[in-house]
């Protein structure tokens, strides 16, 4: 009796640790094959991203099943391209599955693709578009070789320029288009982001061509880079303010992030959005939201965080089952106003 129950506990103990064993790369978790996935992110304290990163995580959770499991590793790359460089040599090392970068500077982005490829690791880019230059350092209006050249390598995002074409859109839709004092021309200060970035090269160009090609007349009084900082934002702002008075009639701002500085630094300059002074913002954050509606924005334009993280985690999957992809994925703008 004393040998069968030892048997017998000892056959218990078997099952119980079978039971509790996890699997590995690519392996197996209570049952489930697991899927490792690197996020990098060029910048934890963007408002933007914030959302864009929570809503990837989330959506990356409600995709798994009793039978498939993903372990989502994110990292923060605190505007440092080096460091990005580094974590990026960390999730080769460790054999992500499928990694989605958000790149810190685009111009580094063929160091990075070619590590990625040369590790036979999808590549899923999102919202900073690497772009083709000419031996100049001039932008051709033409995608990116790195990403055509690769079949596992895509990118996701918005058009940018339809971003700063929906800003300017929304200042010509206004009844004095713009022009408060009424003197034919519209007095503008422009609050850009990072330099680098395409998304704000585009914004501070089409926001103003879609005045111009309406047939208005512009005049910048201040164009300054804010870097997408809310601090920045309310400093640029306020000096623009102090120097030029009421002739700034427009305020653009690259990112929602600066618009709410810039608002801060209008109500501390005596000055009323929608009477003497216009604001615009791209993110469409809540509050900028809730701002626009109480009249303290003149409008924002959504940069949808929803449907550019869904669609990023979706081409993902598709990586990870080996199913074809698209080099390019684009998610529209929308106008947000009152």
């Amino acid at each position: 009796m004393k040998k069968l129950l030892t048997v017998l506990v000892a056959l218990l103990m078997v099952f119980t640790l079978a039971a509790c064993g996890n699997g590995g790369e690519g392996g197996e978790q209570s049952g489930a094959k697991t899927y490792k996935v690197g996020v990098a992110i060029y910048e934890f304290n963007d408002n933007f991203m914030t959302l864009y990163r929570n809503e990837l995580e989330n959506y990356f959770k409600s995709l798994e099943t009793d039978d498939v499991k993903y372990e989502v590793t994110i990292v923060d790359g605190k505007t440092d391209m080096s460091e990005q460089s580094n974590q990026v040599d960390n999730f080769i090392t460790q054999g992500m599955d499928v990694i989605i970068l958000n790149l810190v500077q685009t111009s580094s982005a063929e160091a990075l693709i070619d590590k990625i490829v040369a590790a036979n690791i999808p590549l899923v880019l999102i919202n900073r578009e690497p772009l083709a230059y000419d031996a100049d350092g001039n932008i051709l209006d033409e995608a990116y070789e790195g990403i055509l050249n690769n079949d596992y390598v895509c990118y996701v995002g918005a058009d940018a320029r339809q971003s700063g074409t929906y800003q300017g859109e929304i200042v010509a839709e206004l009844e004095n288009h713009g022009d408060i004092n009424g003197d034919g021309v519209i007095n503008y200060v422009m609050i850009e982001g990072d330099p680098e970035n395409i998304d704000a090269q585009y914004r501070t160009e089409f926001s103003i061509k879609a005045l111009e090609d309406a047939g208005y007349t512009v005049n910048c009084l201040v164009d300054q880079v804010g870097n997408w900082q809310q601090a920045k934002g309310e400093e640029i702002c306020a000096s623009a303010l102090s120097q030029y008075g009421n002739d700034v009639e427009v305020v653009f701002c690259n990112n929602d992030a600066m618009a709410l500085g810039a608002a801060a630094a209008i109500t501390a300059a005596g000055r009323t959005v929608g009477e003497d002074i216009y604001l615009l913002g791209v993110d469409a954050l809540e509050e900028c939201q809730q701002m626009v509606q109480n009249g303290e924005m003149t409008g924002t334009v959504l940069n949808d965080h929803i449907g550019q993280s869904h669609t990023a985690v979706d081409v993902a999957v598709k990586c990870l089952n080996g199913e074809a992809i698209d080099n390019y994925y684009w998610v529209n703008y929308v106008k947000v106003t009152k």
